[in-house]
């Protein structure tokens, strides 16, 4: 579906990514995992349009992203859940979903709320006064409102509980079986290899390692540079 060849990427003359090579299926969750500051946010907004490739190619189901806009790109079937969830909040969360089905024809929340139930009876409420982890399924939902092929989540757990990144992480086979592809940037290397089926690590701007996810999370310099083990 995603194929992602030799691409390197950066902010003017600060480049960030080198010569990145990475693959997404259908209804397939795919990790990309690594340290602060490894590049993977950059790689996002790649394959997004906020950020300019220098050198590769990138294509989706045979047609190249590359000089599209932001809109043409979800218009592809892309859609992006940003780091730090990035709601409206001081709108509801219904209008918040909502936007993010601006381009498509019968938008269907009811699909949504089917997956994070607890939107549900917030549907009335302030986006800006519920709790971190509703916020999260809120911007996952607004994401799933394009109805895309592939959905791309950078920094899903970030400043949740652990049970709550849990709750979360469950619901994603289910949108994947339901298809939508995910490619999932997360720092916390267990919960992202434990939900995937593949995974690549990145290190300062380089894939350094790339398989299935389950042989990446028992692979000793995985367990002893993310997992503290050894």
């Amino acid at each position: 579906m995603l194929e992602v060849s030799g691409v390197s990427a950066g902010y003017g003359r600060a480049e960030v990514l080198w010569d990145i090579d990475l693959t997404v299926k259908e209804k397939e969750i795919v990790a990309l995992v690594g340290p602060n500051g490894a590049g993977k946010t950059t790689l996002l907004r790649a394959l997004s349009g906020m950020v300019a490739t220098t050198a590769g190619s990138i294509s989706f189901r045979g047609t190249t992203v590359q000089g599209r806009s932001i809109e043409q790109i979800v218009d592809l079937g892309i859609s992006h859940v940003p780091e730090g969830r990035r709601l409206f909040p001081g709108l509801t969360v219904r209008d918040n979903l909502r936007l993010g089905g601006w381009r498509v024809k019968n938008t269907d929340i009811d699909r949504v709320v089917e997956m994070f139930p607890r939107l549900g009876e917030r549907l009335g409420q302030v986006a800006g006064s519920m709790s971190g982890g509703e916020q999260q399924m809120c911007a996952i939902g607004r994401g799933l409102m394009s109805r895309p092929e592939l959905m791309m989540i950078d920094e899903l757990s970030l400043g949740l509980a652990p049970v709550v990144v849990e709750e979360i992480a469950e619901r994603l086979p289910d949108i994947a079986a339901d298809g939508t592809s995910i490619l999932l940037v997360e720092q916390d290397v267990d919960t992202a290899l434990t939900v995937a089926e593949r995974a690549y690590v990145l290190e300062t701007g380089r894939i350094v390692l790339s398989g299935k996810a389950g042989e990446l999370l028992a692979d000793p310099r995985v367990q002893e540079s993310y997992l503290g083990i050894g």
